[in-house]
């Protein structure tokens, strides 16, 4: 017979060995408190020493730890949720993606709830944070580039991830997207093929895959021999036809030579075809003009507008595809997944 005084394991351990997710008895060992203390200097409580807030905090961000509000249910028990981000809900492009995302997985009994981040790190973070605390299923989520916090959250939680619009050959990555940096070197292909010499490029907010593009169209221009820094023109304000105008307005005083444009978004095209219209601007004649995601109206434009036509249903289908597969413990032939992208040619160009 035994004589030790063996201490029957705490739930939270016996969590933490099941599922390898730090645990709130973890965050309590490390900073070298009781879990009550961890608790209530998480929640804010102010009878907490200020110091032991400071040193709990600190030893959950090391750990990724996120607060579950269900935290007596069992460890292996997950919501039926999927989690989907995307930087804004007023680009109609990620309205189309997350349409497929519905499609897919509604059917099989998955809500899915959804994030708008507004291009901020600092939000996306704070939505990945809270949502964890729901313990859904998997999470889909735009593009590559987050802050590290972020990242360090996704790590801990453990949960199928795919990423989308971008492409990354990387182990344990699932992703399904399109090559922007091929898709901007298709344009400036195309718009030297038109006979256009001094080409430029106007981006608004500036996100990483805007960025991207800028890089494939630059380096096809540099290829060419026809690369001019000054005539790539940017900033960080919110994409619009109000802008896409007015950037069309200052570029063509500064730079009156200009006869071949890339706009980052269709947006910003459209304002520069009005504009163009307003000033007795010919286009095509004159200046060429290419746009990127053909939005339904580019192709109503007078001119129409040629422009990059991105797979945006495709990749919402797939995506949802490939997370229904990970959260089956499912072996993915391609985890990542390239639907590629048209050059849809119209009279602008």
């Amino acid at each position: 017979m035994s004589t030790g005084n063996h201490k029957k394991p705490s739930p939270q351990r016996e969590v933490s060995r099941r599922t390898g997710r730090p645990t709130l008895a973890d965050v309590a060992e490390s900073s070298g408190v009781s879990p009550i203390t961890a608790s209530r200097a998480l929640r804010g409580i102010a009878t907490v020493d200020p110091h032991l807030v400071s040193k709990v905090r600190e030893a959950a961000a090391t750990l990724g730890y996120v607060v579950n509000p269900a935290a007596r249910a069992l460890a292996s028990a997950h919501s039926q949720t999927i989690v989907a981000l995307v930087p804004s809900l007023s680009n109609q492009l990620f309205i189309e993606v997350l349409e497929a995302i519905h499609e897919v997985l509604l059917p099989q009994g998955l809500e899915v709830l959804i994030g708008d981040y507004h291009y901020s790190p600092d939000e996306e973070e704070k939505l990945i944070r809270n949502y964890l605390a729901h313990r859904p299923r998997g999470l889909l989520l735009t593009g590559f580039e987050r802050s590290e916090a972020a990242q360090a959250l996704l790590a801990a939680s453990r949960l199928p991830i795919v990423q989308m619009m971008e492409l990354a050959n990387a182990p344990g990555v699932f992703c399904v997207g399109f090559s922007q940096q091929a898709a901007g070197a298709a344009v400036a292909r195309h718009l030297l093929d038109r006979g256009r010499k001094r080409i430029a490029y106007v981006a608004a907010q500036l996100d990483a895959r805007v960025m991207q593009r800028g890089e494939g169209f630059r380096h096809a221009l540099q290829h060419a021999g026809l690369h001019d820094p000054a005539l790539e023109m940017m900033t960080p304000a919110r994409s619009s036809v109000a802008v896409g105008g007015d950037m069309f307005s200052e570029l063509i005083t500064n730079n009156p030579d200009v006869d071949g444009i890339f706009f980052c978004n269709d947006d910003l095209a459209h304002g520069a075809i009005f504009e163009a219209a307003r000033q007795g601007i010919r286009v095509p004649q004159r200046i060429s003009m290419v746009g990127f995601n053909d939005l339904p109206i580019s192709a109503h434009m007078t001119p129409r507008l040629t422009s990059i036509r991105t797979l945006r249903a495709d990749i919402g289908q797939r995506a949802a595809t490939q997370i229904l597969s990970l959260i089956k413990h499912e072996k993915l032939e391609n985890p990542c997944v390239d639907v590629g992208f048209e050059l849809i040619v119209r009279e602008s160009s």
